[in-house]
This record gives structure tokens, sequence and C-alpha cells, in this order.
């Protein structure tokens, strides 16, 4: 195997994970909140919420850098 394919490897993998991560996330306003009741704009994030957060950033991060190597490695034929 050598460089680009695993890196292919890796940018297909973070981008599943971070449309899965994405997904799991729950939605800022419950349905509730659009019929008035008490549903608050801002909370603060905790336990999994805040962790599921993190790994999406972290997730989307190695998928942009992933993506910026593969452009700057040049392609081996």
């Amino acid at each position: 195997m050598n460089i680009n394919s695993i890196l292919q490897i890796i940018t297909v993998v973070s981008a599943i994970l971070t449309i899965l991560a994405i997904l799991l996330q729950q939605r800022g306003a419950s349905l509730g909140a659009g019929f008035g009741s008490s549903g608050e704009l801002y909370t603060t994030r905790r336990g999994i919420d805040k962790n599921l957060f993190e790994v999406t950033i972290i997730m989307a991060v190695i998928f942009v850098l992933s993506i910026l190597v593969g452009l700057v490695l040049p392609a081996a034929h």
C-alpha cells in the first residue's frame, strides 16, 4: 500500500464518521418549542452530547486535512 491509498482510506473513513456524528447529534430546538413550550435557544453541552460534538469537530478536521495533504502530495502512478 502506498501513501495515496492510505490517504484515500483515511478520507473515506473520516467522511463516514463525520456524517454519522452529525446525524447522531440532537437538534438545538425541539418540536415543543415551536408550539409555545419553554424551549431555550442556547443550552450547555454536557456528557455524551459534548463528547459527540468534539468528535465531530475532530473528524471534520481530519477529513479536511486528508484532502489537503492529498492535493499537496504528488500523485504516484
